[in-house]
């Protein structure tokens, strides 16, 4: 058998042994609820615990109904602990100064979605995540685009390009003034 051979072989009976290995250093969390109250707390928890933040979803779920669904993950060795803030409104112009505000404290914008409670409508809400042993030195600006055409949003998109702005997240959603609104948040860095 040639040396190259070998070493496929070895390489073939070694990567899902490394892949198992790795797979058993993680665990997972999953919070779901229609409340953002709660999800504020839940996301708290599970930062405090070493949890960090990797997705969220808005929508209707089989069971829970009309809900927000955040992925969660935890590596063992990894000692960190997370510290979250949760943001939602019905105007965007409440969101982009909100969102302003926590980045000149530290916090980095990591996911946004929908939350759609019985008696609020629909509101924008932003997931911000904070290391709590070093928090971010890099702080943004963030404009945020709202638009109920999809014909629009690619021009205002470059627009804000041109400015140095970069999307970093899109939803769907009904604002307080807008209707059905596409709702783009773009960031630059403030140097």
């Amino acid at each position: 058998m040639g040396h190259r051979t070998a070493i496929a072989m070895l390489l073939c009976v070694l990567a899902p042994a490394a892949q198992d290995a790795f797979a058993q250093e993680l665990s997972y969390k999953v919070l779901a609820t229609s409340k953002t109250s709660t999800m504020q707390k839940e996301l708290q928890e599970a930062g405090d615990a070493g949890y960090r933040f990797i997705a969220v979803m808005g929508g209707e779920t089989a069971i829970g109904g009309k809900e927000v669904v955040v992925l969660m993950e935890k590596v063992a060795n990894d000692k960190t602990h997370y510290e979250y803030r949760l943001l939602a409104t019905s105007k965007t112009s409440t969101l982009q100064k909100e969102l302003q505000q926590a980045s000149d404290g530290g916090w980095v914008a990591v996911g946004q979605t929908v939350f759609e409670s019985t008696f609020g409508g629909q509101e924008t809400a932003a997931i911000l995540e904070r290391n709590s042993e070093q928090p971010s030195k890099l702080r943004y600006e963030f404009k945020l685009i709202a638009t109920s055409k999809t014909s629009t949003l690619a021009k205002e998109l470059q627009q804000v390009a041109d400015q140095g702005f970069r999307a970093v997240g899109m939803t769907v959603g009904k604002t307080l003034m807008g209707g059905s609104e596409l709702i783009v948040v773009t960031r630059r860095l403030v140097k």
